[in-house]
This record gives structure tokens, sequence and C-alpha cells, in this order.
């Protein structure tokens, strides 16, 4: 079974059994994948690398690693130290994986946009300015809060780089104030879209659009957001491993 980033500057191959996914809604993995982070799990004499060029490793704590793309930003990998095994991203599986989502860890810690099973909560309060940032703290900005609506969308490519699936708000461009931002990288998609992450951690942090939309990964934002996920887009393009039981709108495109 074969995986990659959304560039192919990174490509892997696992072989079965897989683990089955585990949801973790941990603050480290929000803030670095920009929603919360999935991941099926095989040990290391089952992980083979096929392209590594554009492989960087941050180290997340005095226990683990987590591997990302440097060419697009994709979060794909969280390697333990003490254990012979590494976690990867099935978002990242080239086609279906067969798997199921089996648990969700750190529930506590899931951002206040959304609930880990079931509809999202109603809107927490905010400040009217959002602080967001990196995990490793290089690059920071704000931008107007509260939050508002925020989307998700299950495209190939917002899946790729996410790990999971792309939970974002709508900002006015010319209103993301950046307080540092030596760090930060932009890949350009296919189709023109423009995501910006960390290139010292792999965070993801925003998506801008063709027609020039800003879209803040939710995940980002330090403290509450008082936003509250919507709908579904491009649900058409969803994967096998999760399910949608929120009861929220789905549309099969944008």
């Amino acid at each position: 079974m074969r995986g990659s980033c959304l560039c192919g500057q990174v490509a892997f191959e696992v072989e079965p059994p897989l683990r089955p996914v585990i949801a973790c809604h941990c603050t480290q993995c929000r803030r670095w994948s920009g929603h919360y982070w999935s991941a099926s799990s095989v040990p290391l004499d089952r992980f083979r690398l096929l392209r590594e060029e554009g492989l960087r490793w941050y180290r997340a704590s005095d226990t683990a690693s987590r591997g990302f793309c440097a060419g697009c930003g994709a979060s794909l990998f969280w390697k333990p130290d003490d254990e012979a095994r590494i976690s990867f991203s099935p978002a990242a599986i080239d086609g279906p994986t067969g798997l199921a989502t089996a648990e969700h860890i750190f529930t506590a810690e899931a951002g206040d946009y959304y609930a880990p099973e079931g509809p999202p909560p109603p809107r927490a309060e905010a400040p009217s300015r959002l602080a967001a940032a990196c995990l490793c703290g290089a690059t920071r900005f704000t931008v107007p809060g509260p939050a508002g609506e925020v989307v998700a969308c299950h495209c190939e490519q917002c899946r790729k780089t996410s790990g999971q699936f792309h939970a974002a708000f709508e900002v006015p461009p010319a209103d993301l104030v950046y307080q540092s931002r030596d760090r930060l990288a932009e890949h350009r998609a296919a189709n023109g879209a423009v995501r910006g992450f960390c290139a010292a951690c792999g965070s993801s942090l925003w998506f801008r659009g063709v027609a020039g939309d800003l879209w803040i990964e939710s995940g980002a934002v330090e403290g509450p957001t008082g936003g509250r996920l919507a709908r579904h887009l491009h649900v058409a393009e969803k994967v096998d491993w999760y399910p949608l039981d929120d009861g929220l709108p789905q549309r099969p495109g944008e």
C-alpha cells in the first residue's frame, strides 16, 4: 500500500496489517495539522520510504518527532523514540485504505468549533482579535475574531496536506497581521491555490484560493476561536476511514 504527500516529494510504502486509525485532538496535533490529526501505525520493518527529498523532521517533544514535507507542508508521520514503529497519515494513502477510525484521544483538548463525535457545540466567546501560530512558534499572526462559520473540505488536496480534512474560516486578506514570518513557506497547487505553512515545523496555517479568498486553519488559533463547524464540502472525495456523524450539510463539491 503506497502513499505520498501532495507535491510528491515524499512517498512511502506500508505493508498490512495496519493498526486501526486513531484520531488525536491534542493541542500539538491540532496546531500542526490545522484541525486534528489521524494516524494508523506499522512496525518499522513494514515501512519503507520511496522518496524522501522533501522529508523534514521536527522534534515536537522529548519523546517523539513529527515528519512533514518541506515542499507542500503535508503532515505525514509521528515517530516515538522508544518504539520500533511509525505512525502515518492514512490521508496520504493513494486509494481506499480498508481502515476505520477506532478511537478518539485527547478529546479534552479538542477545538471549540467542533466535537470529536456528533454535532458541534454552541459557539464559545472569543476576543475581537485571534492570535494564531505554528507549533514551533516561528510564525505568528492575528486575524479578526470571532471566527464565525468554519467550513470543512474533504478534497484530496486538503486531505493530503492536513492528514484528516481541512477546517477553516474566511477572513479579509488585508486583516491578517504577522508578528513573525521568517519561516513562512508557501506551496502553489496545480489549480493555482496557495497554502501557507511553517518551514520549521510543518504546521498548516492558511489557504488562499484562486480568487484571492483567505482561509485560516482553525487549529492554528491559540485559545477559543468563537467559531462553529457549519458544513462539509467535496464529500465526493471523502475517504473510507472516518464517518461524518455531526448532522451538518454535506455537498459533493464546492
